[in-house]
């Protein structure tokens, strides 16, 4: 059995190993085994297939993705493109199908969908669309299967947790328009959410129209532009929705020809945010609550006229007081005060069933209304009897039926609360990208003649945006001027900021540390790979765990079983009471046999809800896929939760996972006669102007030499200068300080002795990074800084290698640092100075391994 295994770092080459635009060598011509004299006979049954890969975020994830591909037999050529997600296959249909391809890449561990073949490409739209009004399993199974018989449609999954629908579909046969109404006519709302992988769209409101004539000549000016796909408007609201190609144009291109139709009459802005799922959910929320607490407003009453004032000897008498023959004040006060819950509070009950059985299925609400409606009527059968015979004592059971809605209330108010806290995770993802971003406009030779700051979804490719320190990377580009360090820990999950020079790239949502930054937009909107990360975060809670699809199966049939079991369930205890199955002494004072069975048989069929059954498991889903993702971890669904147990190799990297990620300084070595303090303000002083988090390590190890009546002012600084990926060089006290690797020193003339030496080898083996300090031109002392274990790093290890699951440490480090950290947690297989490629192998032949 080949061995499972657990990444617990995201596997991400350094950005510096990335080229703007990676192209990856091709395979054989033929297959091995297959002669030059066949292959010639094959030259005219080869084909092409394009596949789209997402989650593809480096070099080395690319590269993952060939080598997999390219040791499938019938092979010719595979070439991978990062940058765009795709991989384009030229292959032997007699040897390998494009469904074997797809598979492969899916178990290098991203997520693949053919967009193309070569000579009978079939195309494929996929669109996502809001449904409103489901309740339980029965309705997300009536509406998927109402759009899996539709000609045209692929493939449609119907998510509960995310009240979502998403629907793969042929375009030349119908229309999402199309698919809208077939759900429509199920009996649900929807609403159409996004159309296509990696179509880019833009909502822009336009001031200045006054009719439908002006709109229409507003949308054929816009259909003339290049690179438009799609435009959608809505008169009343002045909103046009566009779908563009990104390569081609853009929102700003929109605006202005928008602007320059009727003579500037017409204004165009960004549509604001807002609204959509999120307000359906909070409205959705708002209406459940205000719903319980007026079922509460009647229901409380009919509770205490039934269970409580019975028991007071004033009141029971005032509600004992006859009305009309039998017919008490007590029971009208609560066919009164139960009517109103059960016709108008309840009556989204109704609905639910009415939709449900006018298809042809049941569900929650179907089991719900019968219930309450049996406890109900039952009971204004027995107060009217009561009312027209001097004879006949009645009992009701409204308490029953208002309780039994109040009570599905809370819970359906609970319900959505915590579904709407499920997609909390993808609305922090989608703020990890800035609002604003800084627009240059560049002359012909390169110079910067303007800056402006723009919304960030105004951001088209190829525009050249400024990074100034600090700030959020507007989009995924390349550095064209300047360095400096970016925290890239959102994408690549390492804490240490990466350097960035020219033709470097950056990533869409990460921090710039220090230094100003001038990047060429590459990917933009969809194309992102943020916006790549919320789709894979997206489609893994809409997927299925194989558990949730065999509760899928069960739901189909659990109403109508429940309806059965609750008819029996009564007929029984009827039956039983006529033929004296059970002592009298069993009915209370107030029944009779037929209403004590009657009781049982409504609990039977409102207890047996299948909410949990259909709705438990995607919200578990949900719920971990979304803390999965605010924590770094991208989970592809169910299926990998599920299987997760299954676990018995766990591969961990070291920065920001076994250790905090956060260096710190642990030991100083001065090699020349000089105090201590002084070396230390010397080191801050050069250090404190550095954005670098082993520059911040250093000055908060100085700071600890001062008094707690000092400031945080340190010595002048002059001349200062950061050398990327090195150290820094300052002129402190008029004595010139240099702080960096061995390098450095030694680029600067700077000669190291045998104790230094010494203390750089014991300071590796002790898994520190070694600073050296020249003052002078004359190396004068070494710190010590080390990354922290997690507090919790050595018992998750113990506690791991107790269940006897095998962990494994695999790091780009030295051989030194990673043995010391790997003794210190209780790791005993470590694989050292391991490139981003060279793990992903290591994993893949962990997973061979029988």
């Amino acid at each position: 059995m080949a061995t499972k295994f657990l990444s617990l770092a995201c596997i991400r080459n350094e950005s510096r190993d990335l080229s703007p635009r990676p192209h990856y060598p091709s395979m054989p011509r033929y297959p091995k085994g297959v002669s030059s004299d066949e292959e010639k006979n094959m030259q005219g049954s080869e084909s092409k297939a394009l596949f789209s890969v997402i989650g593809m975020n480096c070099s080395a994830c690319a590269g993952s993705v060939e080598k997999a591909i390219k040791r499938l037999p019938g092979i010719k050529e595979a070439v991978v493109d990062v940058l765009n997600n795709k991989a384009q296959v030229m292959f032997y249909p007699s040897f390998v199908n494009e469904e074997t391809i797809r598979e492969t890449i899916e178990d290098v561990g991203f997520q693949a969908t053919l967009i193309e073949e070569d000579a009978n490409e079939k195309s494929t739209q996929v669109c996502r669309i809001s449904i409103r009004g489901m309740t339980c399993t029965s309705c997300s199974s009536t509406v998927e299967s109402a759009l899996q018989v539709i000609p045209g449609v692929l493939k449609a999954r119907v998510a509960l947790a995310t009240e979502e629908a998403e629907v793969h579909f042929d375009p030349k046969i119908l229309s999402c328009n199309d698919l809208l109404q077939a759900i429509e006519d199920t009996g649900f709302e929807a609403v159409l959410v996004s159309t296509g992988e990696d179509r880019n769209k833009i909502q822009l409101k336009v001031d200045g129209i006054r009719s439908e004539n002006s709109m229409r000549i507003i949308v054929n000016s816009l259909r003339a532009l290049p690179g438009v796909e799609d435009i959608n408007i809505e008169p009343e609201l002045q909103k046009l929705s566009l779908s563009y190609k990104a390569d081609v144009t853009g929102p700003r291109n929109f605006m202005k020809v928008i602007e320059s139709t009727g003579s500037g009459r017409y204004k165009a802005k960004l549509y604001p945010e807002g609204g959509g799922r999120d307000a359906h959910k909070k409205e959705e929320i708002q209406q459940y609550y205000k719903s319980f607490l007026w079922s509460l407003v009647f229901t409380i009453p009919v509770f205490l006229t039934s269970m409580v004032f019975m028991y007071i000897p004033g009141l029971k008498h005032v509600l004992d007081t006859k009305v009309v023959n039998m017919l008490t004040v007590g029971e009208v006060l609560r066919w009164a005060l139960s009517t109103p819950v059960q016709f108008i509070i309840g009556r989204r009950f109704y609905t639910g069933s009415y939709k449900a059985l006018r298809h042809g299925s049941a569900n929650m609400d179907v089991l719900i209304a019968l219930g309450t409606n049996t406890a109900y009527f039952y009971s204004v059968y027995s107060v009217v009897r009561a009312a027209s015979s001097p004879n006949f004592e009645s009992t009701d059971f409204f308490e029953t039926s208002s309780m039994l809605i109040s009570f599905i209330l809370l819970g359906k108010y609970l319900e959505v609360l915590a579904k709407g806290k499920t997609s909390d995770a993808i609305a922090k993802l989608m703020d990890l990208a800035p609002e604003t971003a800084i627009l240059l406009t560049l002359d012909h030779e390169g110079s910067v003649i303007n800056e402006e700051e723009i919304d960030s979804r105004l951001i088209q490719k190829n525009d050249v945006i400024k990074i100034i320190p600090g700030a959020k990377v507007a989009c995924d580009g390349f550095v064209i001027w300047g360095q400096s360090h970016v925290n890239e820990s959102m994408i690549t999950g390492e804490s240490r900021p990466a350097a960035k020079r020219k033709d470097d790239v950056v990533i869409g949502g990460t921090v710039n540390e220090n230094g100003v930054l001038h990047i060429k937009a590459t990917k933009v909107g969809s194309e992102s790979a943020l916006s790549q990360i919320v789709r894979l975060v997206e489609s893994a809670q809409m997927a299925k765990a194989p558990v949730q699809k065999f509760a899928d199966r069960i739901s189909k049939f659990f109403v109508p079983l429940v309806i059965v079991l609750s008819f029996s369930t009564w007929l029984a205890w009827f039956l039983a009471g006529k033929f004296s199955g059970y002592p009298k002494s069993w009915i209370p004072s107030t029944m009779d046999s037929f209403q004590l069975a009657l009781q049982f048989g409504i609990s039977v069929m409102v207890i047996a809800c299948p909410c949990a059954l259909g709705l438990a498991t995607p919200t578990a889903v949900m719920v971990g896929t979304g803390v999965g993702a605010s924590q770094g971890v991208l989970i592809k669904g169910g299926h990998a939760l599920e299987s997760a147990h299954k676990v018995n190799c766990i591969v961990f990297d070291k920065t920001g996972t076994l250790t905090k990620g956060k260096p710190v300084v642990v030991s100083t070595r001065l090699l020349k006669n000089m105090v201590l303090r002084e070396f230390c303000e010397l080191v801050a002083a050069a250090e404190v102007n550095s954005e670098h988090p082993l520059a911040k390590a250093i000055v908060e190890y100085a700071k600890k030499f001062r008094g707690e009546d000092e400031t945080n002012i340190w010595p002048e600084v002059k001349d200062f200068e950061s050398i990327t990926g090195h150290g820094v060089k300052a002129v402190v006290r008029n004595r010139e300080v240099i702080v960096g690797n061995k390098s450095l020193m030694l680029n600067n003339n700077i000669g190291i002795s045998l104790d230094a030496e010494e203390i750089l080898s014991e300071t590796e083996s002790s898994a520190q990074t070694a600073i050296l300090v020249s003052i002078d031109h004359e190396l004068v002392g070494v710190l010590a800084i080390s990354d922290p274990l997690k507090p919790g790093a050595q018992e998750v290890i113990s506690i791991l290698n107790s269940m006897r699951i095998k962990t494994i440490l695999v790091t780009g480090d030295n051989w030194g640092t990673a043995h010391a950290v790997a003794k210190e947690v209780g790791i005993d297989t470590v694989i050292a100075e391991a490139k981003p490629e060279h793990k992903a192998e290591k994993v893949k032949e962990l997973q061979e391994q029988t």
